[in-house]
């Protein structure tokens, strides 16, 4: 009995410390994205120390690095990146330094991110993807993803006052880090945005949901698995294969690394010139020594 009580009192401490965070996280802006993740993280300490160190309120309230650690470990064991990592300890961090306030400097180091070099899809995977994918909202939305160099939520966002036709170009607003930024609307798809968009309302979804709404960044990356899936390519390509490929494609046309950059909306250039690095034409056109 006294054990069930006991669980109730740390439910609803834990679902407390949740609010808590959640509305310190809102009310400095933080992404819907970012909130969701913070919080699933913090359930999954909040279930490991009541798993593991007994039915305790004070476990949740007081900081402890050595039981943090104990935690990341478990993390780290059961194969998560150090990137995913990290993302806990971000979050446990926010709770006991922002929203507790109860520990200051920490010196727990974060793990060092793996360098991974971004999948890039050739412009003729990308044309067999469009080609092979019938659906004409499905295919212009993969179109415009990628010459426009979009992520999935900024696609499945984009609304009809975000399209100037005029001057050729997309407004993303609030994209990653809440920034607002122009990029190139493709002169391609042009007439099939504007039969696509025919009667709507200036703030309705470009891409919008057939059942009203927002399209789910879910079912848009199902499409383009779908559409991955049509064209037979091989290589492990995600939605954001196409921000890649837009990218590396323009910098192999020769446009200036400092345009690509404010096209995609990168606050540090060296997060642009990642994309030298993957250039195919670049590297092909290299004569090797032996």
């Amino acid at each position: 009995m006294w054990g069930l009580v006991f669980l109730f009192v740390i439910l609803v401490r834990m679902d407390e410390l949740l609010k808590m965070a959640e509305g310190e996280m809102k009310l400095r802006n933080y992404s819907r994205r970012t909130v969701k993740v913070y919080l699933g993280c913090l359930r999954g300490y909040f279930l490991y120390c009541m798993g593991d160190l007994g039915l305790k309120e004070r476990i949740l309230l007081e900081w402890s690095r050595e039981r943090v650690r104990a935690f990341l470990l478990l993390k780290i064991d059961a194969g998560k990146s150090s990137s995913t990592v990290n993302v806990y300890l971000n979050s446990i961090l926010f709770l006991y330094r922002e929203v507790l306030k109860v520990v200051g400097r920490v010196d727990l180091k974060f793990g060092r991110r793996e360098q991974r070099l971004p999948v890039v899809l050739s412009h003729g995977e990308i044309v067999r993807m469009l080609e092979g994918t019938v659906n004409f909202k499905h295919r212009l939305m993969l179109a415009v993803a990628y010459g426009a160099g979009l992520r999935v939520s900024e696609v499945t966002a984009l609304r009809v006052r975000d399209v100037d036709f005029g001057g050729g170009l997309i407004t993303v607003r609030q994209g990653k880090g809440n920034k607002d930024r122009v990029t190139v609307l493709p002169s391609m798809v042009v007439e099939d945005v504007r039969k696509l968009i025919v009667g709507r309302e200036a703030g309705d979804f470009v891409f919008g949901s057939n059942r009203g709404g927002r399209l789910s960044s879910r079912s848009a990356q199902k499409v383009f698995a779908q559409a991955l899936g049509r064209a037979v390519v091989s290589v492990a390509a995600t939605f954001h294969s196409l921000r890649h490929s837009f990218a590396t494609h323009l910098l192999e046309r020769g446009v200036d690394v400092r345009y690509v950059q404010e096209l995609l909306g990168h606050s540090n250039i060296r997060t642009t010139q990642r994309y030298t690095h993957v250039s195919r034409k670049a590297i092909g056109g290299i004569e090797s020594p032996l």
